[in-house]
């Protein structure tokens, strides 16, 4: 920042904000905070779409040693109200039409609420909260594995978890990210990605990295996101497979240029084929992959433009290769011995860039670091089936079950709480299946009670009551009864056989 003051930072529509904007509103914001009682390892909590605003929180917080905690505004007011105070947030900023599910979330800790856009009755304007505060701040010394970022990421007992990022890890991804894609300061990220998502704060934070800028969007549009490429100098962007559908989809698509445009980056969920050909053909630039977890601070593998532009069919099926020092192992999930190339077994990921630890849950961190931790940030357990061969990494199933629609992780235990809510459910799974648009959809598998009566539309109808309308099902079978293992155990992989039939891959 003090290097290019002038240079733009960060921009979405009209709004603009140079380095010296960031840093002059970013010291405002922390002494704002600082006297709202916020310190060193308290938790800022943000429920916002706009990029800027979130961006200008993260860095005051770090600045006073406190870390921001970006909260997905798509959940409902008793999901809202779960995270916040799990997460012990005594500060949010909420955009306006997310200040009803707050107000019904009622946390008990919230002490200061504040508006985004600007005073909503008797809730304050985010700006004029901390207009009138010095524009001097001397930042909190921090360490490389102090807490920077909070992220909440479903876990298997149905509950959110809040995934720790250290400084360390982040600066890893930014610099990782800025090698291996060619990203410098004369270039412009393109991000429409929500701020609550690992790679949508990770692409705000590579224009500190490298002081090149951001053209943010709050919401996708894929017609005026075709137009964006252009009409606001994007040279790199990364976006979810659906996104990139989305645009194909739009008819102008063929008929337009991106010659300015460098790389397109895509990841968090699968992609088909057909898709990926589609994209080659009409924006002819690289395409880079990316395979990581919200736990590594985003990537763990890259598969390369030069590996796209082989024409491998294979290898496109490939998540790449280990980036940024980071190693991979194959492990039997069960005899937790290591398994020869070409044998299918959990993705353990040695990095400096995974997570400091799950947020007040001792026994979930031990968990996934079986091993203890070393000076490479120890051996993560990442959930995911695969195996190595030739070096590259190749996903083909998932060991947790996750399901990974459009982008968004979906854990069939919370989905499954849920369902068996409903009077007329005596049994019931939700599984993932292949959908052309968003990679995996939610599929409810059913078991009605005797004499009972109840209908597809009314099921979903009931869950969307309760949950974020993302995770609950596109589609609903009802059977005569699950197919469980001796013990007990439904057995997934048997509902999801017939779905996943002739496909090489279940998960990207």
């Amino acid at each position: 920042m003090a290097e290019r003051p002038q240079h733009i930072a960060y921009r979405h529509g009209e709004r603009r904000l140079r380095f010296e904007d960031v840093e002059r509103e970013s010291n405002r914001i922390a002494h704002a905070l600082a006297a709202s009682g916020v310190g060193r390892g308290s938790r800022v909590a943000v429920l916002t779409k706009q990029h800027l605003d979130c961006m200008l929180v993260v860095i005051a917080a770090c600045k006073l040693g406190a870390v921001c905690m970006p909260v997905n505004w798509r959940l409902t007011a008793a999901e809202l109200r779960y995270i916040l105070a799990h997460g012990e947030a005594p500060f949010l900023m909420a955009d306006r039409a997310f200040l009803p599910a707050v107000q019904e979330a009622a946390v008990p800790q919230l002490r200061t609420l504040v508006c985004t856009e600007g005073a909503a009755g008797e809730v304050p304007g985010f700006a004029d909260w901390y207009a009138g505060q010095p524009a001097d701040f001397e930042p909190v010394a921090a360490g490389p594995d102090d807490a920077a970022l909070q992220l909440y990421s479903s876990g298997t007992t149905g509950l959110p978890k809040g995934v720790v990022l250290t400084h360390a890890g982040l600066l890893s991804t930014s610099r990782t990210v800025a090698q291996e894609w060619g990203f410098g300061a004369q270039h412009v990220m393109g991000n429409p990605l929500p701020v609550f998502h690992v790679a949508g704060m990770t692409m705000l934070l590579l224009t500190l990295y490298t002081g090149g800028s951001t053209s943010a969007y709050a919401d996708f549009d894929p017609a005026d996101y075709l137009q964006a490429f252009a009409r606001d100098g994007i040279t790199h962007t990364f976006i979810v497979p659906a996104m990139l559908l989305f645009m194909l989809q739009q008819p102008q698509a063929r008929g337009m240029d991106f010659g300015g445009l460098q790389l397109v980056a895509y990841g968090g969920s699968p992609i088909s084929e057909s898709v990926l050909q589609q994209a080659f053909e009409v924006f002819r630039c690289g395409f880079l992959q990316v395979y990581g977890l919200t736990e590594v601070a985003g990537p763990a593998t890259f598969l390369m433009p030069e590996d796209h532009r082989r024409g491998d069919a294979g290898l496109l099926r490939s998540a790449g290769r280990p980036v940024g020092g980071a190693r991979l192992r194959i492990v039997d999930p069960i005899a937790r011995q290591d398994l020869p190339e070409g044998e299918t077994g959990e993705v353990w990921i040695e990095s400096v860039r995974n997570l400091q630890g799950y947020w007040r849950d001792e026994a979930a961190t031990a968990a996934v670091f079986p091993e203890g931790r070393n000076a490479n940030g120890g051996w993560f357990r990442s959930g995911d089936g695969g195996y190595l061969k030739d070096g590259y990494l190749y996903i083909n199933d998932r060991i947790k079950d996750m399901i990974v629609s459009g982008g968004e992780n979906i854990y069939p235990a919370e989905v499954e709480n849920v369902l068996m809510r409903h009077p007329a459910v005596a049994d019931g799974a939700i599984i993932g299946v292949p959908d052309p648009t968003w990679g995996e959809a939610v599929k409810a598998c059913v078991v009605l009670r005797p004499d009972m009566v109840c209908d597809a539309a009314e099921l979903v109808a009931f869950m969307r009551g309760q949950l974020a309308h993302y995770k609950c099902p596109r589609s609903v079978d009802f059977v005569a009864a699950l197919p469980r293992n001796p013990s007990g155990k439904v057995l997934k992989r048997v509902l999801r056989e017939p779905y996943w039939q002739g496909r090489t891959r279940a998960v990207g």
